[in-house]
């Protein structure tokens, strides 16, 4: 079991968490444009970005590992 340094260490490594909710942070802005002429695009528009997020932190988790 690690101890709460090593924890905390590979806590802060991760940067997958920044990933998801950097690209949800896009889809919220990119859908606040489109929001007076279809609200459904600022719905949808989140979705994509939570769902690039899920994306690139896979791409950043296969990378880190080799």
């Amino acid at each position: 079991m690690l101890d709460k340094k090593e924890e905390k260490k590979d806590w802060a490594e991760d940067k997958s968490t920044w990933a998801i909710g950097g690209m949800t942070m896009i889809g919220v802005g990119v859908g606040l444009i489109f929001v007076q002429t279809a609200p459904i695009l600022l719905v949808s528009s989140i979705i994509v970005g939570i769902g690039l997020g899920i994306v690139i932190t896979s791409i950043i988790s296969v990378r880190k590992k080799t």
